[in-house]
């Protein structure tokens, strides 16, 4: 049994050497030229205003507890992407607001920069502000960006490391992508993504075709049938007033026939018949029509009606001749108008234009659902080619990640030993599978074992807190020495160090240092003796509140800083001897 110092002395020491071994992997690159260079907070928490300009190399932040030191990994979380509400305002009436300036003219973002529409600079500068009524603005070079877009950028340039990241190591996506990233496959895994993006279209819409097949199908018989029920009918837009007409004549043709034969006998046949006496008229006003202007135009008008009803007459006679009862035409045209007036009633219209209209986009949907066909073979066309990339795709993924795991597990097992983890061993256990997924086909479990003669197993069953902790730290340095992040940050990670593994931290963190910016928030002398830069986190009380403060020590300062460090109330003369000791001070400087 252990007790919670021991743990925290474990962990940390854990945790050095992994960095050491980090360190020497790393080792072989070139200083690099992007970092934090200055932090701006107003308005956050116990902070009211605070300006930071930070140097490359080692810095380090010390400070009493609950000075605030915290608080400022809090505020450059902000401007990071992390989310925050109105609880951040130190001043409830005021708005708060974070901006981090990074020097990023050696890190290759300028795709970045051009794939967000933003404009790219050697500088950049994040902004955050969260509002009086807590709606936060996130900005990147004075242009507004969604959180996510900050988030993107701030994930490449700051790496901040505490002590409880280690749940995320069981989690199968992360495993697989701690594979990935070692085995670089980035631009291969974009790739696929778009192959995956066109297979599932096609595949959601081949499977809603297929899935309405038989129900379309089915709309297809119906509207095949109307179709054809009205096509057959053979109508044309103006017959049924033209049959309706021929239907009253055939059905009165006795009648119509009898009164125009009659009417004949008046005008001309009869003894007594209207030709006859209009024709006398017509003589009569004739032979008088030169002796008065009037009877001669009343003259003229009787001739021209004597000329009319001859014409109506002959009219008469041809009607008379062209009626008959006809039973099989009036059989024949009540079966067509009876056959227009089902069709009306049917489709619920009242023209036969209507019906034709009806027709025509019954015919536009029937071609349709006749291409439904081809769209289904243009489909599976589609679906086996995104099919076959995926394959190739997935096949090559298979392979790197198969030709990483051998490699991945030999850095895991050298840091294991490093650590004092003599007979731990991780294992990757790579699964294929049969259905494509947004990574591909494979499945990726970590297997570990933290004592010789247990055979490795998920770590989720096996690893305890401790191992766990181990382990997580382990995968992190690989990840981290392929990334390479400009600035990396250790939040408080040396609860329970002290002596002479704390000076090694120290050693360590100045090698790192060397190839990246890294800030270390520490509660050791020895370990802020190693710093080049370092600043102290203060309280002091300020229009009637507490607020705050920071400030940057000079060597004086920092003896100071250190020896206080050491002591526990009184800060003794020898206290500041070893304080300038650690520093690399010699003993003569007062």
């Amino acid at each position: 049994m252990t007790c919670p110092e021991d743990n925290q002395f474990q962990r940390f020491f854990i945790l050095i050497y992994v960095f050491q071994y980090a360190y020497l992997c790393i080792g072989f690159y070139e200083p690099l030229l992007y970092m934090l260079t200055h932090l701006s907070i107003e308005n956050y928490i116990l902070i009211h205003q605070l300006e930071i300009d930070f140097q490359s190399g080692f810095t380090a932040i010390t400070g009493e507890t609950g000075a605030g030191k915290s608080i400022l990994i809090g505020a450059l979380s902000l401007i990071l992407g992390k989310r925050a509400d109105t609880d951040v305002l130190l001043d409830k009436d005021k708005k708060c607001i974070i901006e981090g300036v990074f020097a990023i003219d050696t890190y290759e973002l300028e795709g970045f920069f051009e794939g967000h529409e933003l404009d790219y600079e050697d500088y950049v500068t994040l902004r955050r502000e969260i509002s009086r009524q807590g709606k936060s603005r996130a900005f990147i070079n004075d242009t507004p960006v969604t959180l996510p877009v900050m988030k993107a950028l701030g994930e490449r340039l700051v790496n901040i490391h505490s002590q409880h990241q280690a749940l995320t190591l069981n989690e199968s996506g992360f495993q697989l992508a701690v594979v990935d990233n070692y085995a670089d496959n980035r631009a291969l895994l974009s790739s696929y993504a778009k192959s995956f993006r066109a297979y599932k279209n096609s595949s959601e819409k081949l499977e809603g075709l297929l899935s309405r097949e038989v129900e379309i199908r089915a709309e297809e018989d119906y509207a095949n049938f109307r179709f054809e029920e009205i096509q057959s009918a053979g109508l044309l837009e103006d017959e049924q007033k033209e049959l309706e007409e021929e239907l009253k004549v055939l059905s009165n043709a006795e009648e119509i026939k009898s009164r125009l034969f009659q009417a004949i006998q008046i005008l001309n046949i009869s003894d007594n018949n209207l030709l006859e006496h209009l024709a006398e008229v017509v003589s009569l006003t004739g032979s008088i029509s030169d002796y008065h202007q009037e009877i001669g135009e009343l003259h003229r008008r009787l001739e021209s009606s004597n000329i009319e009803l001859k014409d109506i007459s002959t009219g008469l006679e041809q009607l008379v001749e062209s009626i008959s009862f006809d039973q099989a035409q009036l059989e024949k045209v009540s079966s067509r108008l009876d056959l227009i007036y089902a069709l009306l009633q049917k489709h619920k219209v009242n023209e036969i234009r209507e019906l034709l209209l009806i027709r025509d986009e019954l015919a536009e949907q029937l071609s349709r659902i006749h291409s439904l066909d081809a769209e289904i073979i243009q489909l599976k066309k589609e679906l086996g080619a995104a099919q076959h990339d995926l394959l190739k795709l997935s096949d090559e993924l298979r392979k790197r990640r198969e030709a990483a795991i051998p490699e991945i597990e030999k850095e895991i097992g050298k840091i294991l030993r490093q650590v004092g983890m003599e007979k731990a061993v991780m294992k990757v256990d790579l699964k294929g599978q049969q259905d494509f997924t947004p990574t591909g086909r494979d499945r990726i479990e970590f297997l570990f074992s933290a004592n010789q003669g247990t055979p490795p197993a998920a770590i989720s069953r096996i690893a305890s807190g401790g191992e766990l902790s181990r382990l997580m730290l382990a995968v992190k340095s690989l990840i981290t020495r392929k990334n390479l992040l400009p600035t990396i940050i250790l939040d408080e990670i040396d609860m329970g160090v002290s002596g002479e593994i704390a000076g090694k931290v120290g050693d360590v963190l100045t090698g790192m240092s060397v190839h990246m910016q890294l800030i270390a928030i520490t509660h050791l002398p020895q370990i802020a003796g190693k710093a080049n830069e370092h600043f102290k986190v203060f309280k002091k009380y300020a229009e009637d509140r507490t607020v705050s403060g920071l400030m940057c020590l000079s060597d004086s300062e920092r003896v100071d800083e250190i020896a206080a460090m050491l002591s526990n109330e009184n800060v003794s003369s020898s206290a500041k001897e070893t304080a300038k000791e650690l520093l690399g001070f010699k003993p003569s400087i007062k």
